[in-house]
């Protein structure tokens, strides 16, 4: 599972100009479902992301979590983030889950982020989604649950 975290003052997603999801002040992530990826996984990336220190505090010091600053966030499904892209000039996406197994975990991040935030807007699986939003700083971390497991047998 990779996921693009970026912290915004606001983010919005429309499908065929229609407004479907939308944050204000929090955090836009577009999350990438990989073959293999569990529900493991994505309890052990969303516990790192909503206790991300990377919002201001009264210093000006990156040390407060979305949920310290009662943030929002904006979650758009993007298997480009699982993009092959060593051979060749064309990427392959043979890493990203298939379409059922990546929704569902896709849904299941966004139900689950719910429980630790006021407001989780979405994007809509598979459709052509228009992203745009007001990067805050600007903040941007990549995230790879991969990374969260070698990190967890470490410790």
């Amino acid at each position: 599972m990779k996921a693009v975290i970026q912290r915004v003052t606001s983010a919005r997603v429309e499908v065929d100009g229609e407004l479907i999801g939308a944050c204000e002040h929090g955090l836009l992530i577009l999350l990438g479902v990989a073959t293999g990826d569990t529900e493991d996984d994505l309890d052990r990336m969303l516990q790192k992301i909503v206790k991300l220190r990377i919002f201001e505090d009264e210093n000006g010091k990156m040390n407060r979590s979305v949920q310290d600053v009662d943030g929002e966030m904006l979650v758009v499904s993007q298997f480009t983030l699982l993009a092959n892209y060593r051979q060749g000039n064309r990427p392959d996406y043979l890493g990203a889950a298939a379409p059922a197994e990546a929704n569902r975990l896709y849904e299941l991040f966004t139900e689950k982020a719910a429980a630790y935030v006021r407001h989780v807007g979405h994007g809509k699986f598979g459709a052509d989604m228009k992203v745009s939003l007001c990067n805050d700083g600007p903040v941007t971390i990549v995230m790879d649950s991969e990374v969260l497991k070698a990190s967890k047998k470490q410790a």
